[in-house]
């Protein structure tokens, strides 16, 4: 499998989870690969099991997106792949929402993917890499939920800047385009169900039984049922797809 050999890729929030799963499929695609995360010690032990490198990044702040852009392109020599994967959920009834809390959510899933793909971008440009930008959105971006607003709000978000970015920057060459899972095991979810046990009064895991059970497929979805789509939209085989949010979900959404 080396569909992706001979490409530079960047990861956002890849030192565990679905970030992580990328950045090893990407590797055994054949892609050299920059974990870049705010955690550098775990992006570190995670880039030496994949044979990888490690980039702190912090996405809510400008210039450690400038920083890490520079290093991840002197260290592997240019970025032919970007996925803006770090994100961050909160859950909270509308009336309870803080400021605070709006803030940050939005200051990591919209900010941090926003500057991190248009600096990634520029680097694009001014090299004349016709490069592929994963956003990762989700199914929490095509509708609303109860409590749930500041965090669809976010992924609603950043399907609209795919459209935008994807048609703006076609003309340079570079694909935009993202993936929106639906529920997906790991620790994410396990944070998600935790909020919900809070907020519902429901036993640990009760959540995450409820919705696994009502994923047509018939269980909740893995960060490796995710790694097809990346690895597609980073091949040459989606050069013809621009702006575009693909459902990685089981079959819970429909579009």
């Amino acid at each position: 499998m080396t569909r992706l050999a001979g490409k530079c890729a960047m990861i956002t929030g890849a030192a565990r989870g679905i970030g992580l799963a990328f950045a090893t499929r990407y590797r055994a695609e054949g892609a050299q690969v920059a974990i870049c995360d705010i955690d550098l010690a775990r992006a570190q032990a995670a880039a030496a099991d994949i044979g990888a490198i490690a980039v702190e990044l912090d996405v809510t702040d400008p210039a450690s997106i400038d920083r890490a852009v520079a290093r991840v392109a002197a260290d592997l020599g240019q970025i032919d792949i970007l996925i803006n994967n770090a994100a961050v959920f909160t859950a909270a009834p509308v009336v309870d929402i803080s400021h605070d809390d709006y803030a940050a959510t939005f200051a990591v899933n919209v900010h941090g993917t926003l500057f991190t793909l248009q600096a990634v971008a520029r680097h694009m440009i001014d090299r004349g890499i016709p490069g592929k930008i994963i956003n990762m959105a989700s199914q929490a971006g095509r509708r609303g939920e109860p409590l749930v607003a500041v965090y669809c709000a976010t992924k609603a978000a950043v399907i609209s800047l795919t459209q935008s970015a994807g048609l703006n920057l076609i003309q340079h060459g570079i694909n935009v385009n993202a993936i929106a899972p639906g529920v997906v095991d790991g620790e994410h979810w396990d944070g998600v169900d935790a909020a919900f046990a809070k907020l519902e009064g429901k036993p640990k895991g009760q959540k995450k039984a409820e919705v696994g059970a009502g994923v047509p497929f018939g269980r909740m979805g893995t960060a490796d049922d995710l790694t097809g789509m990346a690895v597609f939209l980073a091949s040459a085989e989606a050069d013809y797809i621009v702006a575009q949010t693909y459902n990685v979900d089981g079959g819970q959404w429909l579009s």
